[in-house]
């Protein structure tokens, strides 16, 4: 059964001496599994606490200001980029894990990070580089997020990465579920950056990862598609009339106008799109809570070893999001618009790689050094790291200055 209030156990870190109250199945702070690299931790601020924060003040957070969405930076002010994607998963991931007695914290710092292994331009920009990199072990964004979070940040003096809690980068790895096993959803080879990495860290690759790692996913797929039809309908892509036939969004936008009446479009478009996010979040506390009190489940451990997700939406609801995703798919990432974005996008990053991949001499000073000292498969990888790490408006930037006779 969920646990009852008189359950929870208190844990620190929180807004009062004790914290706040966590389920039996959530992640304590107090029982962390650690970090590769020990540290004395805070007196005042969890290991959660810690984590969300390192991952804030680390240069790939910043740089997500600047990383497409769906529309590219100079496309608008008003659209969601992958900085401020992340601050709404991460809102709704601290109410979903509030409210079934979670670790906010922990949820909140996977939210944070999830997207950082995000090339710029988005998805075109990942494909580009998938594509190049083929022939050197592929590129894999959640492989490039653990890289980053392990490796590329140096901001320490003892260690490379953040060095974050073994909960926290079990998340980053897992949060769609086990990579190995008999869980695993997909039987392709774990990319070689985890493979790497849990080599002296094993984050158990065949087991689900925390329940706050399942809420951080879930909260992302929320955020995703209710910030797309926003974003859809500002741009001018679709109509109110279009998404009003869909199941999910056209009965929250109806009840919108019943009880409202007519509104402005802006006033109605905000109002359409909060009572869409919040019929899914009640939907997601409603199964999980049936969920857990099905498997009956009294810690982290059991979570981790059942053989599906403890969090998830009911099936009228995944039913609902995947004709949803479909309509997206059709009249928002295939319109014209963002395809001419698009198909220019891969031809930036796939131009950069080839003549950067040849011409490792042409990279700034701290990357050039890598490359050369390395193979084939080690250059391809410093190149990877170098792009996957630029914002769109550095890429397009770059771009000019590598191809353009006239811009030095």
């Amino acid at each position: 059964m969920p646990a009852s209030p008189a359950e929870l156990k208190h844990s620190p870190g929180g807004p009062d001496e004790y914290g706040p109250v966590l389920a039996p199945y959530a992640c304590d702070p107090l029982v962390t599994r650690g970090r590769l690299h020990p540290e004395s931790e805070s007196g005042y601020r969890s290991c959660y606490q810690r984590d969300r924060d390192r991952i804030i003040h680390s240069s790939a957070f910043r740089r997500l200001k600047h990383k497409t969405q769906v529309f590219v930076y100079h496309e608008g002010d008003y659209y969601r980029t992958r900085l401020t994607h992340s601050l709404e998963v991460a809102q709704i991931a601290r109410t979903v894990a509030r409210a079934l007695g979670l670790n906010e914290d922990l949820a909140e710092a996977l939210a944070l990070a999830h997207d950082f292994g995000h090339t710029p331009f988005g998805h075109a920009g990942e494909d580009a580089l998938d594509a190049a990199m083929a022939p050197f072990g592929g590129f894999d964004h959640n492989a490039q997020t653990l890289r980053i979070l392990t490796k590329l940040e140096q901001r320490y003096p003892t260690f490379d990465g953040l060095n974050l809690t073994w909960e926290t980068l079990e998340g980053v790895v897992k949060h769609n579920g086990p990579l190995t096993g008999d869980y695993a959803e997909s039987d392709r080879a774990i990319p070689e950056a985890i493979a790497e990495y849990v080599a002296d860290h094993d984050l158990e690759l065949d087991t689900y990862a925390s329940a706050e790692a399942q809420v951080a996913a879930i909260s992302d797929d929320i955020a995703y598609n209710s910030h797309d039809i926003d974003d859809g309908l500002r741009a001018g892509l679709f109509g109110i009339a279009d998404i009003e036939r869909l199941p999910l969004v056209g009965p929250a936008f109806r009840g919108v106008r019943d009880e409202h009446g007519e509104l402005d479009r802006a006033r109605f478009i905000h109002a359409g799109i909060s009572q869409t996010i919040g019929a899914m979040v009640a939907d997601v506390l409603a199964e999980t809570r049936r969920r857990l009190a099905e498997a009956d489940v009294g810690s982290p451990e059991q979570v981790r070893a059942l053989d599906h997700a403890i969090v998830g939406l009911s099936d009228d609801i995944v039913a609902a999001d995947r004709a949803v995703k479909s309509f997206l798919y059709e009249n928002m990432y295939r319109h014209h618009r963002v395809n001419r974005m698009t198909s220019k996008a891969r031809r930036v990053v796939s131009e950069m790689f080839e003549l950067l991949f040849h011409e490792p001499e042409l990279l700034p000073t701290e990357w050039r050094s890598q490359a050369l000292e390395k193979d084939e498969v080690g250059r391809a990888r410093v190149i990877a790291d170098y792009i996957a790490g630029m914002t769109d408006r550095y890429a397009l930037e770059l771009h000019k200055k590598l191809f353009d006779p006239e811009v030095l």
